[in-house]
């Protein structure tokens, strides 16, 4: 693995991620404390011995596009949309045959998430949202809500929507021996319980792992989500953090966040560094940014 530069390529990511126009300036949100205690409610939280295999030179292809990326959905056309011609300058960036074929697949994902495709889903997803949430409220609209042309109704109460980011990633040195970590994330849409204290109506909870390591510490080196609402246009960036109800004592190094994005397409890009404790000694470490989509 070309670890050097992988290094610096994080480095360069994750700096022009913090310049991009829709993230200069942006309000801040804090996780809110939880209770003690080492799980949270109905999250996938992976393990080291299950974590995918992540290629360098794909994650350093998908890493060099973010800011094309950012600039192309934070810069609208004169009618306050997202401007096609930069989604379409995009799309050729990762049509490019030297583009490997796995980085080709995550961004036109990405990019049909950001389309039309992405808002056909989001109003998918926001009506059978309001169908459950009046069926809840008002028994009486019960049954109005199980037409058969009517959205379906999510089974159980407060089931999560678990929404994984595009791909893991690589945290350089994370390890306590040396060894790189593979960094798995996730979003949550409110309202549930996950991540704990759980976000409500409107907010993302945010949950990054890092597989192998101890648990996570708090230190003065950051771990952000920078987050940019398609729909209503709100950008934030929102420091991740240790959580008591997850993997708390014996990790492996978790960090979350609570994001008031408001209902809508959420781009999200985690980057910055990673802390974590295990037998006694403090490891901090650069994570490669890596990118999620997620319907609030």
């Amino acid at each position: 693995m070309r670890l050097a530069r992988s290094r610096r390529a994080a480095a360069a990511v994750a700096a022009a991620a913090l310049l991009a126009p829709a993230f200069i300036s942006p309000a801040t949100a804090h996780a809110a404390p939880a209770d003690s205690g080492d799980q949270s409610q109905d999250l996938p939280i992976p393990d080291a011995e299950d974590a995918p295999e992540v290629e360098p030179r794909v994650l350093e292809s998908l890493g060099a596009l973010t800011p094309a990326l950012i600039g192309s959905v934070a810069t609208r056309d004169d009618d306050g949309k997202v401007n096609d011609d930069l989604i379409k300058q995009v799309r050729a960036l990762a049509d490019n045959p030297a583009v490997p074929a796995e980085a080709e697949k995550v961004w036109n994902s990405l990019l049909d998430f950001i389309g039309e495709p992405g808002a056909e889903r989001a109003a998918r997803t926001h009506a059978a949202d309001d169908a459950a949430l009046a069926a809840r409220t008002d028994p009486g609209k019960r049954d109005a809500a199980k037409k058969k042309d009517g959205p379906s109704i999510p089974s159980g109460p407060g089931k999560p929507r678990i929404q994984q980011f595009l791909y893991p990633t690589l945290g350089f040195g994370c390890m306590a021996g040396g060894g790189n970590s593979v960094g798995m994330a996730l979003a949550t849409a409110g309202p549930q319980k996950a991540p704990a204290p759980g976000p409500k109506r409107g907010q993302a909870g945010y949950v990054y792992t890092s597989l192998g390591t101890g648990a996570a510490k708090n230190s003065g080196q950051k771990l952000w989500v920078s987050w940019l609402n398609i729909d209503n246009g709100r950008t934030g960036q929102t420091a991740l953090k240790p959580n008591p109800k997850i993997n708390a004592t014996k990790g492996p190094g978790t960090f979350t966040a609570i994001a008031n994005t408001g209902r809508g397409r959420i781009v999200s890009t985690i980057y910055g560094t990673v802390t974590t404790k295990s037998k006694g000694r403090t490891v901090s470490c650069t994570i490669a940014p890596t990118v999620g989509t997620a319907i609030i």
